[in-house]
């Protein structure tokens, strides 16, 4: 599967969608989990309408990667998850991969990030967390 940039708004974010037209449809079983670190650190970056953007992009050590981002814009295929008054959205090409995960944000010496953990669909992951390979049935 393909991944390109489609469209860039002033902010200047991309956005990640397949190649096909092709409608998704997205249960109540595709939640993603805010953890209560994450919903902390966006209490503090965010504010208004903005809201951060998870995207799944090919590339990375491992084929594909998680990308992070504050947007204030929602497209037409976006699923919106909540928590506490703060939004995560990921476009429905992207939530294919990450279904059922946890995004967290995490605090080391040397670096803070966001990351998503517990990943059901990912087979391996490079070693700072930020890239993984789905798993072939």
């Amino acid at each position: 599967m393909f991944l390109r940039p489609w469209k860039t708004f002033r902010t200047g974010y991309k956005y990640c969608k397949y190649f096909s037209t092709q409608t998704v449809n997205i249960s109540s079983n595709d939640a993603i989990v805010l953890s209560d670190s994450c919903v902390q650190k966006l209490k503090q970056l965010c504010d208004g309408n903005v809201f951060m953007r998870l995207c799944v992009e090919s590339g990375g050590c491992s084929g594909f990667q998680y990308k992070f981002d504050l947007d204030d814009k929602i497209a037409d295929d976006d699923k919106v998850f909540e928590k506490d008054g703060v939004k995560v959205v990921v476009d429905t090409t992207s939530l294919e991969y990450i279904k059922g995960s946890t995004i967290d944000y995490h605090t080391e010496l040397i670096r803070s990030a966001f990351r998503v953990v517990q990943n059901p669909n990912a087979d391996l992951g490079c070693s700072c967390g930020a890239s993984f390979s789905i798993k072939i049935e």
